[in-house]
């Protein structure tokens, strides 16, 4: 018998979101507040909510399920509070301190700031030990591995309780002989520790990149191998009938054994899945040009999409640690509804990074929070409904939230209530629209090109004002918006990626018949990962890259392929790829420059079967009386005044229904705020399309 649902979890930093798919087109969206300290508790409580409203028990529930699939914050939360596995290094003598060192790199805007306190390294000093070991840039063995200084680095991590091990020596992508010797010896001393061997995490060139993967890779692989352990087990008690898929970085699903393995990838899980929903609620309406903005509790994450390709970055510095793999680009803000307002020694008022949070959560939660936050200003400002959020079973406190606004904020400026909250909500705003140029107009992309998505439960009250600022004409929400993470999960492929250096000066003698030797061998291992995985050769996909530059710059850029055999000819196709990627990025190319190969890279996507669009019935453009739910003064300009304004109820909403702005839709999840010239027009696959009227 065919599975009746499928199921997607995203553990957010405040809310847990549950995406139900059921055959025939069905999708419902649930919200548990988030458990950080055991995230099964959040599940568990999902699932009761699943259970309760379709009057089915949770066992029963979850074995007609032909997946379940979830995103974790799990990685991420352990990197941002290290606390990750107490981790050791073995590399290369003499570069022990390159994780340390980092390329003589300091971040963006702290390059002067002599105060500006050290990365904390994931690998203390005297846990990094060096091995007499050398293998040139063509392979050959200058030093034979010493194995004594292997076995005393082993017996080392074991009197001080390593849990972890990373190994990475220099040009190991070279000649791996070394590495795989040191591997052997590390599982016969440690059989207990979590390995990360760099030239199998992260096989590509740059010695710095690949330890630094390496250790984050261990730092979180334990964490990740515990939770993953956990999670199948739950499920698969309950149950379940098919191996649990997490969501990772790269965009795509993978087994809880791959994860476990490749713990990396589960860094930016969460985030990485809102493109594949933006795209798939803007295929339809002919648009391929998508900014999908996610605005949540705690954060504010921002991806682009460009003619239907996602940005995908390799080589990048997330939290201050160096990772090679490739992660879909996700720009993330400390611009959440959580977000707390301060004033700064010079009194000027700011929002975030610090957030409240899931607990103890803004000031109108009710749940102990003294510090004034974005949803706060929110509900002063009528946007938000004082009746509360889900639906009305979260009760939200106007009083207590305008007493912090008014003591923390108002009264020390000198400002009316009004006017604070407005200038709460105008600068978060300027946060997220610096965070949205970063990913469009600084990578080479005009904004007003691109249709935004708005998705998260607090997106929508920001939405009109952010596109406003961007000159951008055309905004979607989808009535899942709160849920939008969730639901690009149950509608994902799963996605390995394979990596390989192979440097190789393209001129007239090159031997290019070894690049495409090699993507064939890479292909090859990607065809048999994925018919292991149950996939038929019909529903496997690859994809070429490589990563490649001008000869002498420090520097390459990715550059897509398609699946041509690469020879003599059609190397040339290559280069002119290459031109014009270069050319995109940086506003000129040099045809008449030698260019080289540095890496390789075959991603393999398993396509998976997606889910019946949704549907809604038809009605006229004029909404039912009955989706009035009367009026609400709604603060919309910096002098804090108050303007009455329509509020309606999204359930009772029919397709083509218009609403004119001034005006607020408050669905279950979420709220929607229409300013003055937006107009939201409710289509048939359950968006609502705003449009802005000059």
């Amino acid at each position: 018998m065919a599975h009746r649902y499928r199921l997607g979890v995203d553990a957010g930093g405040t809310f847990t979101d549950f995406v139900l798919s059921i055959r025939g087109g069905d999708v419902r969206l649930y919200k548990t507040p988030s458990t950080p300290q055991d995230p099964r508790e959040a599940i568990r409580a999902g699932l009761d909510l699943i259970s309760a409203d379709l009057g089915e028990g949770v066992e029963s529930i979850v074995s007609q399920c032909d997946l379940c699939i979830n995103g974790t914050t799990v990685g991420l939360n352990a990197l941002l509070q290290h606390k990750g596995a107490r981790t050791g290094l073995i590399c290369t003598s003499g570069h022990e301190d390159s994780i340390e060192i980092r390329l003589g790199h300091k971040e963006d805007g702290y390059r002067y700031d002599a105060e500006y306190p050290p990365a904390k390294m994931l690998a203390e000093r005297y846990l990094r030990v060096p091995v007499r070991e050398r293998v040139l840039i063509d392979g050959s063995v200058h030093t034979p591995m010493h194995e004594e200084d292997v076995r005393a680095a082993c017996a080392l991590f074991a009197r001080e309780g390593v849990e972890a091990v990373a190994i990475s020596f220099v040009w190991s992508v070279m000649n791996t002989t070394h590495e795989r010797r040191a591997a052997e010896i590390v599982r016969e001393m440690l059989p207990n520790v979590f390995l990360s061997v760099g030239s199998e995490v992260y096989p590509q060139v740059r010695e710095y990149t690949r330890t630094s993967t390496a250790v984050v890779n261990a730092y979180l692989g334990p964490i990740l191998e515990r939770y993953v352990q956990r999670i199948d087990a739950y499920f698969r008690d309950l149950g379940a009938q098919q191996p649990v898929r997490y969501f990772q970085s790269n965009g795509g699903l993978a087994e809880g054994r791959v994860l476990a393995a490749r713990a990396v990838y589960a860094i930016n899980s969460g985030p990485a899945s809102a493109p594949q929903a933006g795209l798939y609620v803007t295929e339809p309406m002919g648009e391929r040009n998508v900014i999908t903005v996610d605005m949540g509790g705690t954060s504010f994450d921002i991806t682009l999409t460009h003619q239907g390709v996602t940005n995908v970055i390799r080589n990048m510095d997330f939290l201050r640690y160096r990772i090679g793999v490739p992660m879909i680009q996700v720009e993330s803000l400390g611009a959440g509804g959580g977000s707390i307002a301060w004033i700064d020694d010079f009194g000027l008022l700011n929002v975030g990074p610090q957030s409240a949070g899931a607990m103890p959560g803004p000031v109108c939660y009710g749940k102990g929070g003294t510090a004034p936050t974005v949803s706060d200003a929110n509900l002063v400002l009528g946007y938000l409904s004082p009746d509360g959020l889900l639906g009305g079973t979260f009760r939200l406190d106007r009083a207590a939230a305008y007493k912090a606004i008014k003591e923390r904020v108002a009264d020390p400026l000198g400002l009316s209530v009004e006017r604070a909250a407005y200038g709460i909500f105008t600068i978060v705003n300027t946060n997220m629209v610096n965070g949205i140029r970063r990913v469009s107009v600084e990578k080479g992309h005009d904004p007003r090109d691109f249709v935004l998505v708005g998705a998260g439960g607090a997106t929508a009250a920001h939405i009109t004002a952010l596109a406003s600022e961007m000159g951008i004409r055309r905004v979607l929400i989808p009535k899942l918006a709160s849920g939008f993470c969730a639901f690009g999960q149950i509608i994902a492929d799963v996605k390995y990626n394979y990596l390989a250096t192979r440097p190789m000066r393209l001129e007239p003698d090159a031997r290019v018949a070894d690049i495409e030797s090699r993507f064939q061998e890479l292909e090859a291992q990607a065809r048999q990962h994925l018919t292991a995985d149950g996939f038929k050769p019909r529903d496997i996909r690859l994809v070429r890259s490589m990563d490649m530059r001008y000869a002498g710059q420090v520097h390459e850029c990715t550059v897509d392929l398609a699946t041509f055999r690469i020879d003599g000819k059609s190397i040339e196709r290559v280069k002119t790829a290459f031109h014009a990627r270069h050319k995109q990025l940086f506003t000129y190319a040099e045809p008449h420059s030698l260019v080289e190969i540095v890496n390789l890279e075959v991603q393999a996507i398993g396509r998976m079967p997606k889910p019946a669009p949704l549907s809604l019935p038809k009605g006229t453009r004029t909404p039912p009386a009955s989706a009035r739910r009367g009026s609400r003064k709604l603060v919309l300009s910096a002098d804090g005044r108050g303007t009455d304004a329509p509020i309606y109820d999204g359930t009772k909403l029919k397709a083509g229904n218009r609403i004119k702005g001034p005006a607020v839709i408050e669905e279950p999840t979420t709220t929607i705020l229409i300013e003055a010239n937006w107009t939201a027009e409710l289509d048939e696959r359950a968006t609502y399309v705003l449009t802005y009227a000059s």
